[in-house]
């Protein structure tokens, strides 16, 4: 089959190399020359475990095709997706300009008949006014099917959850559009949904506002545990232990970030104002996320009895979570900004987001080689994002780089008597 995405994003991209490695022609749309160029050789704008490798891999068999040209694209293509960006406008609601313009350029590049399948995050009845746009610019004699395929992949497992997601959603009312959405998704293992598009763009918000509502409630209980003299990670394992529950997502930290839930949460929320209701638990979502984060700079200001000036903190972790270079919506960002206004110094090691959170994070930040630079003489270390590689961490070389033995677990990864023994003062999320 020849099918086309539209961006090179995480969605696009990913997306678009699996179903080349799966033997599909596939073209790949952008609008910036260089990120094209690029990417004809093989390059990804952003890191994910392996897609570098399948992308070189099909573009040397020809099942890759890199262009600005819609009209290429389009015009051989059966199904087209539409995978650009919908960041969060200043009211919360999903910005949609994206989408519109490429719904424009695919009318006009549109000959005989073809499937138009919107896979970006979506309010519903955003595809009625994309097939709007499309039947507008379109030529005579050409004729499409819309359709909603929502995606569920995660940065940094981004490939396996294509090739192996939970569900495959597909949203349509033409038998013709489903027929060959479900021809094209018969390698991909995940459980099949077929529902009305409007179903399918709000399986996707619900999806993400559930799991953010968890990681929220894990922090809210979090916050208890501490007052009451708990330890949160034991409430959290006797409560997901509960098979109606679960543990996964029921973890206490500094909050999520991202490109998805921190926009999909906002976007809800106004999307369900616009109908009339007022998303209460949604909005409750949200601010404790962003209390999840105030709460680590409290405890650090209270160790050094509020006086920051001329103390050196090691932060570990600025990616918004591990195995991607991702900093949108990161945790890291405004807890060394507030850091740095109260007068402290920050080193900051992250395994690959360095380079993006220099573009981002205030210029005073000293950027170190590896954690073990970064502690050289810090009166504590932070860790906000759990990489594996901090996990295995030398605690005992760690602990003979820094001035002072104090550290701040934003995601317990690590088991506070062990640290204890080592002679740290140790703070964790919702532990004594």
């Amino acid at each position: 089959m020849t099918i086309t995405f539209i961006g090179h994003g995480y969605v696009g991209l990913v997306t678009a190399a699996v179903f080349a490695d799966l033997g599909n022609t596939v073209w790949v749309v952008g609008h910036t020359k260089e990120k094209i160029e690029s990417l004809k050789k093989g390059i990804a704008p952003f890191y994910e475990p392996g897609l570098g490798e399948l992308i070189q891999r099909n573009i040397k068999a020809e099942r890759l095709v890199f262009t600005l040209d819609y009209e290429a694209a389009v015009g051989p293509s059966e199904i087209v997706f539409i995978c650009v960006g919908t960041p969060s406008a200043a009211d919360g609601q999903a910005d949609l300009t994206s989408v519109f313009e490429a719904a424009k350029s695919i009318g006009k590049a549109l000959v005989g008949y073809k499937v138009i399948v919107t896979k970006s995050t979506v309010p519903p009845g955003t595809n009625k006014k994309v097939s709007a746009i499309i039947e507008k610019e379109k030529p005579e004699g050409a004729s499409f099917a819309s359709a909603s395929v929502p995606e569920f992949l995660r940065e940094g497992s981004a490939i396996a959850d294509t090739l192996h997601p939970d569900r495959v959603v597909i949203g349509t009312s033409s038998d013709r559009a489903e027929e060959l959405l479900l021809q094209l998704h018969k390698p991909i293992d995940g459980k099949t949904v077929l529902c009305n598009v409007e179903t399918a763009e709000l399986i996707k918000y619900a999806s993400n506002a559930l799991l953010s509502t968890k990681i929220s409630f894990a922090n809210a209980i979090a916050f208890l545990s501490e007052r009451v003299g708990a330890d949160a990670e034991k409430v959290l394992d006797g409560v997901g232990l509960d098979k109606r529950i679960g543990r996964s997502f029921l973890s206490p930290g500094v909050g999520f970030g991202g490109s998805c839930f921190p926009k999909d949460v906002k976007a809800l929320i106004a999307i369900a104002k616009e109908y009339g209701y007022d998303f209460h638990l949604l909005k409750a979502v949200d601010e404790i996320n962003k209390q999840a984060r105030k709460h680590l700079v409290e405890k650090i200001i209270h160790h050094f009895r509020g006086n920051m000036k001329g103390k050196k903190i090691a932060v570990l972790g600025l990616a918004f979570k591990p195995d991607t270079d991702d900093m949108r919506e990161a945790p890291s960002i405004g807890i060394i900004e507030e850091l740095v206004r109260c007068g402290a110094t920050v080193v900051a090691f992250d395994p690959v987001a360095m380079k993006n959170a220099q573009k981002i994070l205030p210029k005073s930040v000293v950027f170190a080689k590896d954690s073990y630079g970064a502690a050289e003489e810090a009166d504590a270390v932070v860790v906000i994002t759990e990489w594996n590689e901090f996990r295995q961490l030398d605690l005992v070389r760690l602990a003979k780089s820094l001035r002072s033995r104090v550290l701040f677990d934003g995601r317990n990864i690590y088991e506070p008597t062990a640290v204890k023994n080592l002679g740290f003062v140790y703070y964790g999320v919702g532990r004594m």
